[in-house]
This record gives structure tokens, C-alpha cells and sequence, in this order.
């Protein structure tokens, strides 16, 4: 079914006001008032719908509500640095897409590109994060968001999570396989996993600078492999949330 999502506050008993661009839209896609679609709540929660009032797409009226099925029971923050051209577009995108619960942008020491207005990038990446929310019946529109500092970031992770996890190419010891299966066997049911909560930390196109990957380290964030293929900057992180999600029952 068609999804679209509304503020709390403009949700009631039986119906839900809808947003001039949800209206819009149904206007467009010529809802007939029997037909039936669904609107979120953006905390997990789905309303099955109809249109109401004058039909003109402005008012949902709520036939039923039960909890949103795409939504993950893993909560994985995302922290990627910056890359140039659509390549954090694309990562968001696909990071939206696999169910992560957030996702952070931070600028590395090797950064090629870091954009001269975040707040503008970071509104276009929010807005890609809503479309493909709609898209892949999520039942939350992951917040995007800058992280203040390299420094900032680390702590905001490893704060964050009960597994934080920098991934770095040059790792040659604990794969992200070994960590994953210590902390999610799959002979263990989903209320005995060791953490709810995953923090996985990306690079830049040039990958981390050895002291960033020191100070990560000593924030007891785990400092990982995926394998001996270097990945692109926008291929690891969708690499790293895919493993997460089948070791958890969630793909």
C-alpha cells in the first residue's frame, strides 16, 4: 500500500490530518475514497487509512492501526564521513533501505570533499531518508545529522551502543564475522543477544588516517575487518548493515 507519514500531533482518535505534500500527492495518484493506504507515526506505529472529509486528500480516515513491520528489533547508528559527489547519497539511501535507526556525518582527516554548507546537504540527505522511508515500509524516518568532531563522533559511538565498530581496511585480525556471531549467535533467541544496539563507524574515499583508528581504539571501539577487498566508501557501510542485519534475524 501507498505510505506516507504524520507528525504525532496531527494524529487523532479517527482520522489524521495529512501535509500539503502527502495531499498533493494524493491528488496526483487519483485515490479513489475506497482505496486504501497507510500512515505512520514515524515512532513504529501503522495506520491503515482511508480518505475522509471531502476526499480531497487532506484528511486519512483511520480504519485500523498495528505496529509498523519493517522496523528492525537491532538499533544501528550509522557514523559515515563525508565523500564527494552522490555517493552519501547513495549510502544513506541504501542505509534507509536496509533499516538503519540513524545516521551520523563526520569529517575524517582524509576526506576528499567535506560541503561548503552542511546544513543545505544535510537537509537533502534527510529528505532522502523520508522518500526512501516511504519507499521500504519503514515504520521510522532515520534522523541525519552532523557529529561536531572526529573526537565528538568516537564518543557519541561507543556512548551510543552496546557494540561500536570502526571498520578499517588494513585490520587483519577480528573480522566483522567473529564479532557479529559473538554477540548474535544464531543459537541464541532474540532476547538473549548480548546488545540491542550497534554504533559501525565508515571512512572517507582514502580511508582512516592511523591515529584516528588509535583513538578509536582507546575508546574501546572495536576496530574491524571486511574482508581483504577494499571496499568503496560507499559500498562499506551497506556491506557492514547487511552483515548486521542477517546475523540478527532482520534480513
Amino acid at each position: 500500500m501507498i505510505r506516507f507519514f504524520a507528525e504525532p500531533q496531527n494524529i487523532f482518535s479517527d482520522s489524521i490530518r495529512l501535509g500539503a505534500e502527502d495531499s498533493e500527492h494524493i491528488r496526483v495518484l487519483r485515490l479513489r475514497p475506497d482505496e486504501m493506504f497507510v500512515v505512520c507515526d514515524g515512532n513504529g506505529i501503522d495506520y491503515i487509512c482511508r480518505l475522509g472529509g471531502r476526499g480531497d486528500g487532506t484528511v486519512a480516515e483511520i480504519t485500523g492501526k498495528n505496529q509498523s513491520a519493517g522496523e528492525p528489533d537491532i538499533k544501528c547508528k550509522m557514523y559515515m564521513a563525508y565523500s564527494k559527489g552522490d555517493r552519501l547519497d547513495y549510502a544513506v539511501q541504501k542505509s534507509v533501505e536496509l533499516g538503519a535507526n540513524e545516521i551520523i556525518l563526520f569529517e575524517s582527516g582524509r576526506c576528499v570533499a567535506v560541503p561548503r554548507d552542511i546544513p543545505k546537504k544535510i537537509t537533502r540527505l534527510q529528505k532522502i531518508a523520508l522518500e526512501t522511508a516511504k519507499q521500504c515500509n519503514r515504520g521510522i524516518i532515520p534522523k541525519v545529522s552532523p557529529a561536531g568532531s572526529f573526537d565528538s563522533m568516537t564518543s557519541d559511538a561507543i556512548k551510543s551502543a552496546g557494540l561500536a565498530m570502526l571498520l578499517y581496511e588494513y585490520e587483519d585480525h577480528l573480522h566483522i564475522k567473529k564479532v557479529l556471531e559473538q554477540y548474535f549467535s544464531p543459537q541464541r533467541e532474540r532476547e538473549y543477544f548480548k546488545v540491542n544496539s550497534i554504533s559501525v563507524i565508515t571512512g572517507p574515499e582514502g580511508g582512516f588516517d592511523l591515529h584516528e583508528v588509535d583513538q578509536a581504539q582507546s575508546k574501546n571501539i572495536q576496530i574491524v575487518s571486511l574482508g581483504s577487498r577494499i571496499l568503496r566508501s560507499e559500498t562499506a557501510p551497506i556491506v557492514a548493515l547487511s552483515a548486521i542485519m542477517f546475523h540478527t534475524g532482520n534480513l
